[in-house]
């Protein structure tokens, strides 16, 4: 007889997401075993490769992206892709259009919304996630060669069942005292526009000092800047380092990026 658990083991993130954390799932699985009894608690559950990854069977997953939580919402219906769907620049921007008319009218927790935003996201440039100041999604069209849609969505119902959504600011989450944290937030880098408001360091300044007050596990991964190491030291968490499967890419720098996990209470 099959399980929850047991659906989420083959279901993979249904997004390609910008800084996706599925390669670091393999660090933090002994860190969560022992705590697997408590609800596990994402912030900024972007992706969904952590939780998906660590299976938990009580989970409360957060994101400020709005639409990336209608997305999720959706997919606990059992999400049924209709639209057309193609790697097509024309179509593209067609339907980006449409998705922008549709924030405008408030219907963005629509499911022609969700469909949409999955199509814009696996089709629009590097899996970004971007909105200009007026709230418009604004990510150009992608340069992949080909591209695997998925439509039916239905095993999602089953594998995030029991999961809780929601898209509250990091102060409002309902966070017990004995969850386990992992918050992966915005990282510290140029780009910050990912959900309209953007993400500045007085945000980052604010998530790394409430969550060093959580008496729980905390585990918290940041890019490994300067200001965010030091940051972190003076908040007194655990520090060890990553190198990212991913480059810097500045001024011509091919090294591996290097990532920050900071942990608590563990």
């Amino acid at each position: 007889m099959s399980t929850v658990a047991d659906a989420r083991v083959t279901l993979a993130p249904p997004l390609k997401w910008a800084g996706g954390k599925r390669w670091q799932v393999p660090h933090l699985r002994p860190m969560w075993a022992p705590h697997q009894h408590r609800r596990l608690v994402e912030p900024f559950c972007g992706g969904l490769a952590v939780s998906l990854g660590l299976q938990p069977d009580r989970a409360l997953l957060n994101d400020t992206n709005s639409h990336l939580i209608s997305f999720y919402r959706w997919l606990q219906r059992g999400l049924q892709i209709d639209i057309e769907m193609a790697n097509d620049k024309a179509l593209f921007y067609r339907h980006r259009r449409r998705f922008n008319a549709l924030l405008k009218d408030g219907e963005s927790e629509s499911a022609e919304a969700a469909c949409i935003f999955y199509y814009l996201n696996r089709t629009g440039y590097n899996g970004l996630c971007r909105f200009n100041k007026g709230g418009e999604f604004n990510v150009p069209f992608g340069r992949h060669k080909s591209i695997r849609y998925v439509r039916d969505f239905s095993a999602y119902a089953d594998g995030l069942a029991g999961w809780e959504l929601t898209n509250l600011d990091l102060a409002s989450l309902p966070i017990r005292r004995d969850d386990f944290v992992y918050a992966d937030p915005p990282y510290d880098v140029q780009f910050t526009h990912y959900s309209k408001g953007g993400f500045s360091w007085a945000d980052q300044e604010r998530t790394a000092e409430v969550l060093a007050k959580h008496p729980g596990p905390v585990i918290l991964v940041n890019q490994a800047t300067e200001r965010v190491t030091a940051l972190y030291e003076k908040l007194k968490y655990t520090l060890r380092y990553l190198s990212a499967p991913r480059r810097i890419n500045r001024t011509g720098d091919r090294r591996p990026a290097r990532e920050i996990l900071a942990t608590r209470n563990l």
